[in-house]
Parts: C-alpha cells; structure tokens; sequence
C-alpha cells in the first residue's frame, strides 16, 4: 500500500487508490492530454479496504487529491507547452507562424507556454519531496502516514489554488496581458508560500513579454504570433475601416514610396485588451513610439542612402568612434554603405545599451514598476534623440521649414506680389474649370523667374494646384434698395460673377517632402499650412486690388475728358471708403506677419536649438501652428465668418469702381460701404472684447487694435452703430 500512496501522489492510480473518473468511463490507467480538467479531485480510496481505520482513511484521502492536483497541473503543461513539434522530423519551428499566416487557427500561446515552465518547475520540487519521503520510509521506521503528511503539507496550500488558476485560464481562454494581470493579482494573497510561488510564475511569464520587448526596442520587429502583445500591427483589428477615404489615399501615396512610412502613421497602435493593469497607458505609448523609431532608423528608405552630402558631418563625427566608418563611405560596394548608414543613425553601441536595460528588468525575480519606467523613459529618449538627428541634421528639417514659412506664410512677399500682378487679368474673368490649373502656371513660373534665385534648392518642391473649383456661390448677402432688388438684369448678373470669380479664393499649394520627413509634416500638419496660406494669399490680393483700383482712377482722372471727371466728382467719396478698407486690410497683415507669424518663428527656432528629442520638436511645432491659426482668428466661427465678409466686400468694391455704370453703380457702392462700415465695427467690438482680447491665445492683439484705433475712430463709431439707428449715407449728402 506504501507504494501505491506514492505512485498515487504522482498522478497514478491503481487498485487501492482509484479515480472515479476513470472508472466511469473505462478502467485506462491514464487520461489523454486533450481531457477537460476536472473541477474537484476524483481520487479516493478503495471502499473495500475493511483494514483502513476511518481516521486513517479520511488522512489518506486527504493527501492522495495531491495526486490528483498534480496530475491535473502536468497535463496543462504537457498541453501548454505542446513542444510536439520538436520530436516530428516533418515539422519546421516556424510552422506553426505559417500556418497563422494562411489563417488556419491555432490555440497557443507563449505566454501559456512560459506559465507551464514555470508550473513545471513547482512540480519539480513536488516530485522530489515524495522521492525524499520514499527514501526516509525505506530507510527509517518511522510512522508511514504522520511522514507523509509532514512532507507533503506544504504542498496542500500551493498545489489547490494552481489548479484554481489553471481552470480559469483554460476556461476564459486568457493569454498574453490578461495572464499577467490575473497572475499579479493572485500575487496579493496572505499567504506568502503561495505569494512566492505565484511571483515564480509571473516571472516565467514576464520573460516572454521581455523578449517581445527586446525585439521591438532592440530591433524595431515585432514577434507576436499568437497576437498577444500589447503592441500589435494595426491591420489585426481593422481599424483601417475606421479611417477616412481622405487619409487612406495619402497614406497610400506614401506606402508606394516606403511601407516604412505607412507602418509609422497606421502601422502599429497599443492594444488596450492586452496592456497589463500595471503599465499605464503613457508608458505603453512609450514603447510603441520607441520601437517604431528604432523601425525606422534600422530600415531606411533606399534613395536616402545616396544623399552623402547630407550625412557627411555625421560620417566626420563618426569616424572617430569607428575608424571603418569613412572607409565604407567611399566604398562602392551596397552592404558597406548600408552599414555605414545604419552606424550612422542608430549605432550598435546603443542598441547593446537598450538590450542592457531590458536584461537588468528581466533578472529582477520581482516586477519594479518604478524601474520599468524609468528603462522605458531612457530607451524612448535614446530612440527620440537619433530620430531628432535624422531629421533635423541629415533631412535639414529647418531648411524645409523656412520654406514652408517662405511660401505657405508668404514670406516671400516680393515673389507673390509678382504672381498676383501677372495672373491678376487671369483672376478678373471666372476660372475655367478644365484649364485654370494651367493658366495659373504662366503666371506662377514668371514670378518665380523674376524674384527667386536658382539657389533656392526649395522651390522645385512646390506645385499649385486648383482642387476642384465649386459654382456655388459664398457671395456675401448686401441689403439692397427695392429700385435695384426687382430682378433687374444688372443685379443678377453681377451675383452670377461673384459666384465664379470666388473659385479663384481656391488656389493651393502642395509641398514635396521626402523620407524622413513624412514623420514630422503629416497631411494633417500641410492641411494646417494650407488653410493659413489660403487665407494671407486672399488678404494679399484684396491688398493688392484695392491699390490698383486707386492706381486706376487716378489715372483715369489726368487722362478722361472733362466730362468724364465730372461723372468721376460723384464716385471721389467712395475713395474714402477705400482708403478706410485699405487700412484695415493692412493692419490685419502686418498684424499677422509681424506680430504672429515671425514671433512665433522665433519661438520655434529657440525650441529647436534648445531641444534633442523628436516628440518635443513635434509637440512645439504643432503649437506653432496652432499658435498661427488661433492668433489669425481662424479657429473663432463668428470672427473668420466677418474677415472672409469683408474681403469679399473689398473685391466687390473694387470690381464695382473699376466697372462704374452711372447711378446703378452708386447705388450699390453705398450698400456695400454700409456692409463694410457694420462689420468692420463689429469685428473691433468683438476683438476688444475681455474674453479675446483679455486672454492668452492672442498677446499681440492689443497691438492691432491700438494701430486700428489709434486715434478712436473704430471706438467711436462701433458706439454709434450698436447705440444709434442710421440712415443709409448717400453719396449725395458726403
């Protein structure tokens, strides 16, 4: 009976001790891997044995479900670790990725894997302690069962609650990070055998997470093949049905240059269903952003590998650290130059120092939350320095961002002016819409003959474009007078017009980036430098009209015959109106161009001498822009709406001087001065207002309302119009 207890203590039953189980189903001796676990144990002692005393029995019994649990915890291992795979001659190591991929499903798990290593080792120890107790029996004559029961009563609060675990695992189907968050919360328990052993599994456990790590901060690859990490390929949960056509088709346009470039933008996210509890969410970014940095510093986009002149200092620098490095650099063989780029961009020196962080958490028998954050905090900023020195020092970010400030900021004031004067007879007839992305280029390549130089290594980059040219109409709606609102064909008209000639307010620029720089100037960044550009290039041309259209009339007055300037004598207090538009036109560019655009420049060249990390320099540049459009009253709906009114207002008036038909022309000029001196009034009210002009968003602002008020002109009048009712002025009464 001796060795019947003993062989039961290591899952095997025979006559004295049995299996219920067994029994019930057939008399085999031992149940196939692919059994269910059972809930209780089903080991018991033989009802026959009349020579068992009942307290002896009920000691028995109790120490024979050790048994049982054993059994029951060495079948999940065998069935966990499944390593099958390594006695078939027929069977690659890789098979079982594979198959995955031809999307056969296969329910396994590393993480599994790792928890059954770990409950084989405690099963190990259990083993030997009932080998111990057989050699003390055969040697010593000591009680059978107070031997037994001391040795093994250990055991009785580790091995029932491992069962527990197991049911649960194999009955929810948990894996990957939810194993780590069920096993560290049984961590807490007060019991501190159970405690240390339950730390041992988390252990197990936690080294495949750490290689999964390894592979993706070292290296920038993911291995994840049963999709149980935290960082996972983004087509795994289609989200790409979650984003819009708009961004798909760039970042489409962008995969057929680099997968690298798709990979950084919808390539990778945090997979909330499988981050442990105990890593928080911004860690968890951490990591993603690092590992998809280093993807990108050890997969370089090919052509950039021709771009010498742009790594050269780097080449300087580095040869110092590897005295192969300019060797390799002039050598003509492909393998030698790819090393020497990737030397470049991420050394191997720092590759070994984010293994070594990685290998100092692994050994660590317990999980430091403190620690982790920290060895993630120093690789994502080893990962966001190099990626700084790819962009800004080899791609010269701030070469492409003085561009963009040259061209979408109008800085190059002298070049569009040009263009605005040689396409203005172009813009004075409505665009055709199958040519006027075409006849705006004539007008373009002129002014980029007369005002930039062939220097300007820049310019090629740029492309206008005219994206679909909209009839409808956004013509502003102006009161008017019952003689000139029946219908009459010159009012209709001139509203027809409006609604083609705003197609020009259309016009767009596009700007080439290459890799890297796809990182930093995304669609949603050009987008925002597009809508601000729209805008100056509007203000500039009503800027430009309304000097024209004195120029024009001036010109008419020394040249037409007496009688014509007597007809003029009625139209000269409308000048008054246009000098009155001209100056707000004015204070609102120099207000924007000075006061916004160039001290936010400066702002961002100090951030960008001053900082080396790649997610800082994207963070101040997206306050840049949002600086740019907050400050120009983009973002506000009611102010945007009243600037978009009055320079539609300014180009009606201008057009209408140009245009004058007699007292049909009068009559509309004064409504549209009415319109102008109303919104003009209200668009002061609203920017001296406490909550615009008393916050933060806009501290220039109190500049441009004093250069508009200076001498209260504006305050005055915006009094008159909310406090007294007027009468439309005429031109006879001015």
């Amino acid at each position: 009976m001796l060795q019947e207890l003993l062989l039961a203590l290591l899952g095997y039953t025979g006559d004295l001790i049995i299996d219920t189980r067994e029994q019930k189903e057939s008399l085999r001796v031992n149940l196939p891997p692919d059994e269910p676990l059972s809930d209780e144990p089903t080991f018991r002692l033989a009802v026959d044995l009349s020579f068992v005393h009942p307290s002896d029995r009920q000691v028995i019994e109790r120490i024979i479900t050790l048994g049982f649990y054993y059994r029951e915890l060495e079948r999940f291992s065998a069935q966990a670790r499944n390593l099958s795979w390594i006695r078939s001659s027929n069977v690659l190591p890789f098979s079982r990725a594979t198959d995955i991929l031809k999307g056969e499903k296969i329910k396994s798990s590393l993480y599994r894997r790792a928890l059954a290593n770990g409950i084989v080792e405690v099963l190990s120890i259990y083993r030997s302690s009932v080998l111990h107790i057989e050699q003390r029996m055969l040697s010593d004559s000591l009680p059978i069962l107070a031997n037994v029961t001391q040795g093994l009563n250990k055991f009785l609060v580790l091995l029932p609650p491992l069962h527990t675990l197991i049911l649960e695992i194999v009955r929810n189907d948990i894996c990957g990070g939810r194993l780590l968050n069920l096993l560290h919360k049984r961590c807490h328990c007060g019991v501190p055998e159970l405690q240390t052993c339950i730390q041992r599994l988390l252990w197990h456990v936690h080294q495949v997470m750490y290689n999964q790590l390894t592979s993706w901060l070292v290296y920038g690859i993911l291995h994840d093949y049963y999709g149980e990490f935290f960082i996972s390929r983004q087509e795994d949960k289609g989200s790409e049905q979650d984003l819009t056509a708009y961004t798909l088709d760039n970042l489409g346009r962008m995969s057929i240059d680099d997968a690298s470039l798709t990979d950084w933008h919808l390539g990778f996210h945090v997979s909330l269903d499988m981050l442990p509890e105990y890593i928080a969410m911004d860690v968890a970014e951490a990591i993603l952003f690092a590992g998809k940095a280093i993807r990108i510093l050890r997969n370089p986009f090919p052509a950039f590998q021709l771009r010498e002149s742009s790594i050269h200092q780097q080449v300087q620098k580095g040869s110092q650290v590897f005295p192969g490095l300019r060797g390799r650099f002039c050598s003509d063989n492909p393998s030698d130059r790819s090393m020497m780029l990737g030397d470049v961009l991420f050394p191997q020196s720092e590759a070994y120092k984010i293994e070594a962080m990685i290998q100092k958490l692994r050994e660590s028998s317990e999980f430091h939350k403190r620690s982790f954050d920290t060895a993630v905090d120093s690789i994502k900023a080893i990962a966001a320095n190099h990626l700084w020195k790819l962009v800004v020092d080899c791609a010269d970010l701030n070469g492409h961002l003085k561009a963009l400030k040259d061209y979408f900021l109008l800085a190059k004031g002298d070049f569009f002016l040009s263009f605005l004067e040689e396409s203005r007879s172009l813009m004075q007839l409505p665009p055709r819409q199958s040519t006027a992305e075409a006849d705006l280029m004539v007008p373009f390549q002129l002014a980029a003959l007369k005002t930039i130089g062939e220097e300007d290594k820049y310019f090629s980059r740029l492309s206008l474009r005219m994206p679909g040219i909209t009839l409808k109409s956004s013509h502003v709606e102006i009161p008017k007078a019952k003689a000139f609102s029946d219908g009459e064909p010159s009012v209709q008209l001139e509203t027809s017009q409006q609604m083609l000639l705003d197609g020009w307010d259309g016009i767009a620029l596009e700007y080439s980036v290459d890799w890297p720089l796809h990182l930093f100037f995304t669609q949603e960044v050009l987008s925002k430098y597009l809508k601000i550009f729209q805008y100056l290039l509007r203000l500039k041309r009503t800027q430009l009209e309304l000097e024209k259209s004195w120029a024009s009339a001036m010109q008419r007055d020394h040249s037409d015959s007496p009688k014509t300037k007597l007809r003029q004598q009625g139209f000269r207090p409308m000048w008054r109106v246009r000098e009155h538009m001209a100056f707000l036109i004015r204070n609102l560019q120099f207000y924007i161009q000075v006061d916004v655009i160039e001290s936010q420049w400066n702002a961002l060249q100090a951030h960008i001498q001053n900082s080396h990390d790649f997610t800082e320099l994207v963070g101040f540049h997206q306050e840049y822009l949002s600086a740019l459009i907050s400050q120009s009253f983009l973002d506000i709906g009611s102010v945007s709406r009243i600037l978009d009114g009055i320079i539609k207002l300014c180009m009606q008036f201008c057009r209408r001087m140009e245009n004058q038909d007699g007292k049909e022309s009068r009559g509309e000029l004064e409504h549209i001065a009415e319109e102008f001196h109303k919104k003009s009034n209200s668009l002061y009210t609203i920017l001296r207002s406490s909550r615009i002009a008393g916050s933060q968003r806009a501290p220039f602002l109190r500049r441009f309302l004093l250069r508009l008020n200076f001498n209260s002109f504006f305050e005055a009048t915006a009094r008159g119009v909310l406090n007294v009712v007027r009468s439309r002025p005429s031109v006879a009464q001015k």
